[in-house]
């Protein structure tokens, strides 16, 4: 085993070997794209029937949210382990809150912008007496219990076992964080104990390789689901305001997300196509947090370091959402447009400096967004909370693109966070964006081709 800038490395890898024709119904991104057409259908043509399949969905993202404290723990502790200077992981948290700071600021701007150059909601002169807050009251209340106070006592978890139980992304962080530091302290002693971690390293991973099987159910559940509820007919209502948030999410990607992709040296339209199974599992369940586990694996497997991967994927999770940031500025600003409520650059100013403190330790699950901007609202006196009924009907719709973003965004801040901290394989980084295999594996009798279980590092295949 041998080690390239931190990052552990097997002799038996071969990269550039040669890769073995594989049907395309045999992918998991292909399985996954299928299903989701399906489920459009389903949920176009039979409604009743698309609304009733969401347990589908739910389901399957219960299923990967039950593994995503283990994966989290466990990449962290090993990582933080095996690092020769623990002070290295303030180092890393410092540079990636920095980044995070700036490029989700960036990200609120870029929407404000947006909504008054595009101005999506001018002209539909809405009494605002006229909208229904009932609709929204439960999205406000949930609202109404945040404050940074409370946000800041529930890193801390009640006990250590509790962190794995939960739920809270930033609490199993936080005690992944004490306990690998406090492994890495004790030198020798710790040796035992990180190797057994190790070791349910691989078996968690593999767990992750069989529920990411189940992802075609998942999609399909969810995404009939919404079609069947929510209809296509509302898409049509306001589209002006889905078009523009997905066009300037787009523009973000490929302009904002992808200059720092080229400064850093390299391309984001590889980096898309290297996650494309993991994108559309998003798209088809409407949550990044479904994609969570297959990042974490994916971006070690394309040479950053273990440690990099553990701490920057599930913080960035709650801290840099730049699908978020940017829906929270637009949506507020058409909403304030289409009930004809004139916002000077003072109080624009305003409602950017809080939706900066609101939008932190959203997590990536579906609803946050909305839950974030009736939060920001209701500290924003001149935009009304009851206007949120307007974009009620087709939030879910904005969910995909919400999530998505704040996928591509971490999956972004991995490689540039990895890069500044040398601690990244290159040929590895480099044969996982050219779509080259190392050992290639075959796929399970009649199963998807699957990302293979960390740990497992002789066995790696093409990219799905």
């Amino acid at each position: 085993m041998k080690s390239v800038n931190g990052v552990a490395h097997s002799p038996a890898t071969a990269p550039g070997a040669p890769i073995p024709t594989t049907p395309w119904y045999r992918h998991l991104y292909a399985q996954v794209l299928v299903a989701i057409a399906a489920g459009i259908a389903v949920g176009a043509i039979w409604p009743e029937t698309g609304a009733s399949l969401q347990p589908l969905g739910d389901a399957f993202i219960r299923l990967v949210k039950m593994i995503i404290a283990p994966v989290i723990f466990l990449t962290i502790v090993t990582g933080i382990a095996g690092m020769r200077d623990v002070g290295e992981i303030g180092r890393v948290a410092g540079k990636a809150f920095g980044y995070f700071l700036v490029v989700s600021t960036f990200a609120l701007v870029v929407g404000l912008v947006v909504a008054n150059l595009v101005q999506p909601g001018a002209g539909m002169n809405i009494d605002p007496a006229t909208l229904d807050p009932a609709a929204v009251n439960d999205y406000a209340g949930k609202a109404g219990e945040a404050s940074i106070v409370k946000f800041l006592l529930d890193i801390v978890p009640t006990t250590m076992l509790s962190a794995l139980t939960d739920g809270s992304i930033l609490q199993v962080l936080l005690v992944a964080i004490l306990f690998g530091i406090s492994l890495a302290l004790v030198g020798p002693a710790g040796e035992p104990v990180t190797r057994l971690l190790h070791s349910l390293s691989t078996v968690v991973f593999r767990l992750v390789s069989l529920l990411m099987r189940f992802a075609p159910v998942g999609a399909f559940g969810a995404m009939a689901f919404t079609i069947g509820k929510y209809g296509v007919g509302t898409l049509v209502s306001l589209g002006s305001l889905i078009l523009t948030f997905y066009l300037t999410s787009a523009l973000f990607v490929l302009v904002v997300l992808g200059s720092i992709a080229r400064m850093n040296g390299f391309s984001i339209l590889k980096l898309i196509r290297y996650l494309k199974a993991e994108l559309l599992l998003v798209l088809g369940t409407s949550s990044s947090e479904a994609a969570l586990p297959p990042l974490m694996e994916k971006m070690e497997r394309a040479g950053c370091s273990r440690a990099v991967v553990g701490l920057v994927v599930p913080t960035g999770y709650s801290f840099n959402l730049d699908g978020t940031n940017i829906y929270m500025t637009l949506a507020a600003l058409f909403i304030a447009q289409a009930t004809g409520i004139e916002l000077g650059m003072g109080e624009q100013i305003a409602l950017l400096a809080v939706a900066m403190l609101s939008s932190k330790g959203a997590a990536g699950v579906t609803g946050a967004g909305f839950i974030t901007l009736a939060a920001t609202l209701s500290i924003v006196p001149a935009v009304p909370v009851a206007g949120m009924a307007l974009i009620l009907g087709v939030d879910r719709f904005m969910s995909e693109c919400r999530a998505l973003t704040n996928f591509i965004g971490n999956a972004v801040a991995t490689v540039v966070i990895a890069r500044w901290e040398g601690a990244i394989d290159e040929q590895a980084f480099s044969d996982a964006l050219a779509g080259r295999a190392r050992i290639p594996v075959a796929p399970p009798a009649g199963g998807p081709v699957i990302a293979p279980p960390a740990g497992l590092r002789a066995g790696e295949q093409d990219p799905d």
